[in-house]
């Protein structure tokens, strides 16, 4: 969350535009001078809290709906208020972080995906907006394991376990007449010589392989180059797991219908997604937020995002975090995003 700082505000600035942010979030409704007045902390007057707002509201800090003399704080309003005037953030309350355990420190084992769609579905269940888990991009985590295995109609099922415990399978269609004891033996081939290298490194040992002379003779060696070209592709990207799309639906902040469809349509679009929320997570400072139109799409223009990077075996391989309206309880939401990362991180690293 590295902006600039901004030093034309008073400390009687500050106080109105906390009150007033504050207030809007807990109510949804414009703020008036009058209830500003009555919870002032310096028994500042109607008349000078009016000042003040018309003051914010020319700095771009707030704005007012047309029918009403009470203000609401604009994008601007929202990022001062992030970066300069939450409170130190602490671990979540004792009701969130009872929630939070109990879904995240169960006895079970879970498998990488288990772990994943439970997480995303708790962000969501404890902070009543979208929850999301950016899994590592499969191109940068290194392989495990590898299996083919031949179908009808000239198709082979890929199957790749990554060293995060990710699961990918595929089905390619080939020219040749493989059977199955040649696609075993190329498989193994390439456990025994790449396993711990991701798939851009493999291509590329592959790539500098298909230029050695003893693969134009070797029956083996051209089956694996064919077989990894086809089945390791370097260019499939993350996924991410969202869950709680639904409770956008029950927001007042939502009530457009054609912004709320466009909004589904995003979350259903996981490439476009995926490329948004990467872009969010900030891999060098922990949380980040972005927020309505610092979010690059006219369709999240109405959002914030709170995320954070998570790391497996030390590096940082993809992200958790909450997407829901610009008007959300920011300093709740980022200690929730901040507390699940680091036991998502916990229980991902758990085996390695």
């Amino acid at each position: 969350m590295q902006h600039q700082k901004d030093t034309n505000l008073g400390e009687r600035d500050k106080e109105v535009l906390a009150s007033v942010i504050k207030l809007h979030i807990q109510t949804g409704e414009p703020i008036g001078s009058v209830t500003l007045a009555q919870r002032s902390r310096e028994n500042l007057s109607s008349a000078t809290i009016r000042n003040i707002l018309s003051d914010l509201e020319a700095a771009g800090y707030l704005t007012h709906p047309h029918t009403s003399a009470g203000r609401m704080p604009t994008d601007k309003g929202y990022r001062f208020y992030v970066d300069h005037m939450l409170e130190s953030r602490t671990r979540p309350s004792k009701s969130d972080e009872a929630v939070i355990r109990r879904y995240l420190n169960g006895e079970e084992p879970l498998t990488t995906q288990e772990l994943m769609e439970r997480t995303s579905h708790l962000l969501s269940e404890v902070s009543e907006n979208v929850g999301f888990v950016l899994t590592p991009f499969v191109t940068h985590d290194p392989l495990k394991h590898l299996k083919f295995v031949k179908l009808a109609d000239h198709r082979i099922l890929v199957i790749i376990v990554l060293n995060s415990g990710l699961v990918q399978d595929r089905v390619i269609r080939v020219t040749e007449d493989f059977t199955q004891d040649e696609l075993d033996r190329a498989a193994r081939y390439v456990v025994e010589n790449y396993s711990g290298k991701n798939l851009i490194e493999i291509r590329n040992d592959l790539i500098q392989l298909m230029k050695e002379e003893k693969a134009l003779y070797d029956r083996m060696l051209q089956n694996v180059i064919l077989l990894c070209n086809k089945g390791l592709d370097a260019g499939v990207e993350a996924e991410v797991y969202v869950d709680g799309a639904s409770n956008m639906l029950n927001r007042p902040d939502f009530l457009d219908t054609d912004k709320m469809q466009a909004l589904f349509r995003m979350f259903e679009e996981k490439s476009k997604l995926v490329r948004i929320l990467n872009e969010c997570i900030n891999v060098t400072s922990g949380v980040s937020v972005k927020i309505g139109s610092e979010n690059a799409l006219a369709t999240m223009q109405n959002c914030a995002i709170i995320a954070s990077p998570y790391t497996f075996t030390n590096n940082i391989v993809g992200g958790i975090g909450i997407v829901g309206p610009t008007r959300m309880e920011y300093a709740r939401v980022i200690s929730i995003v901040e507390y699940v990362a680091k036991l998502f991180e916990r229980a991902l690293n758990a085996d390695t």
